[in-house]
């Protein structure tokens, strides 16, 4: 192997601890824990390898009296929903912009996801990232204009 082979290789190797980082799926994200925000979008990411959002929770933000009768879309890979609308609390700190991931923009177009724009206001349900220093919270369901998405995996 030449020099600049054996540079390349090196360098590649060490680059697979970032990339993998960089895309982390659910093994960050406490999903033992979810939790409900809703507010006004702030920002709009919509790329890949996921949309991304800022969201300013709604004043005065608490758990809607409905959320546990909440009918949820099917999905191909569903979280356990025996009790995962019982489960979900309140996201805290409420008073701080949160940052949101959702799904890759092939699953958005999958469920038909309208592009969202700031100034548009969301419900989620989601987790918080055990990584973030910040409010990070990836998105298992999003409610959008009286109609719901189920983000982790495609429609059953």
């Amino acid at each position: 192997m030449d020099r600049r082979c054996f540079l390349l290789a090196v360098g590649a190797a060490g680059m697979s601890p970032v990339l993998a980082r960089a895309h982390h799926g659910w093994s960050g994200f406490d999903t033992a824990a979810p939790l409900y925000l809703a507010g006004t979008l702030v920002s709009v990411r919509w790329q890949n390898p996921h949309a991304e959002l800022v969201l300013k929770p709604a004043s005065g933000l608490a758990l809607p009296g409905d959320l546990a009768q909440r009918s949820l879309p099917a999905q191909t890979a569903p979280p356990e929903l025996a009790d995962f609308l019982a489960r979900t609390r309140l996201a805290t700190p409420a008073d701080a912009e949160w940052t949101l991931e959702l799904a890759p923009l092939s699953r958005l177009s999958a469920w038909n996801v309208p592009q969202l724009q700031a100034g548009e206001t969301v419900e989620v349900i989601g987790y918080r990232s055990s990584r973030s220093a910040g409010p990070l919270m990836r998105v298992e369901y999003l409610f959008h204009r009286g109609q719901a998405y189920g983000l982790r995996s495609a429609p059953a």
